[in-house]
């Protein structure tokens, strides 16, 4: 999806009523409610403890192991954001590290993905800065370019445009059109809420588990 070309394109500001309606749902609810069908793949948390994002995404198209335009997209950051990086899945070297990730949290980002390697782990922990990446490489990167900062780009398999909603958790990451977002956050607040009763019932010794015979007999099985 990503071309990695150079260019430059303005930011698309956040849809700040659905980062509100979707900020605290579980990546895993809003993708089911979604059809299970959103979510980047190989793409993990990079902090030990818990963390979570929801904010607007700011994308960024690199060729394999060049970080030149990421650093003027740091420059393009605005509070709330979420740096997210195509980085073609390369892990050879790492595009980002401590350095960059303080520009980026005094900038007032609040997260970044990288479909490629980071380094300086225990930076983003200790300054509970939440990231996601493919991988980690002590090796740094060039610095000549191409790239392209705002255009559509692919993580993990996922697509992601630039005014996207990222939503991060231990799980991994989605991202959402704003068209989509208030929809999604009421389906996955209806889905949490039940789920928080099917726990309940378990725990009370009266879950209903007769669904499993009844697909299976369906299936011929039983």
């Amino acid at each position: 999806m990503s071309t990695v070309g150079i260019a430059i394109h303005p930011r698309k500001d956040a849809f700040e009523a659905g980062i509100v309606a979707l900020t605290g749902l579980a990546t895993s609810v809003v993708s089911d409610v979604l059809g299970r069908t959103i979510g980047a793949v190989n793409i993990l948390p990079v902090n030990k403890s818990s963390v979570s994002v929801c904010g607007n995404a700011v994308t960024v198209s690199v060729r394999a192991g060049d970080n030149l335009f990421i650093h003027k997209a740091l420059q393009m950051l605005k509070p709330g954001d979420v740096l997210v990086v195509d980085g073609g899945g390369d892990i050879s070297r790492a595009l980002f590290g401590e350095i960059m990730m303080t520009v980026a949290k005094s900038k007032g980002a609040i997260g970044c993905v990288f479909d490629s390697a980071i380094r300086d782990v225990d930076a983003f922990e200790k300054h509970q800065f939440p990231c996601w990446a493919r991988g980690v490489n002590m090796r740094g990167p060039y610095k000549d370019g191409p790239g392209s900062i705002n255009i559509p780009i692919s993580i993990g398999g996922m697509v992601i445009n630039p005014g996207d909603i990222i939503l991060g958790d231990c799980d991994g990451i989605i991202a959402l059109s704003p068209e989509i977002a208030l929809e999604a956050a009421r389906l996955g607040k209806e889905k949490e809420s039940a789920e928080r009763k099917t726990i309940q019932s378990i725990l009370d010794g009266q879950y209903n588990d007769a669904w499993v015979d009844v697909a299976l007999s369906q299936k011929g099985v039983l």
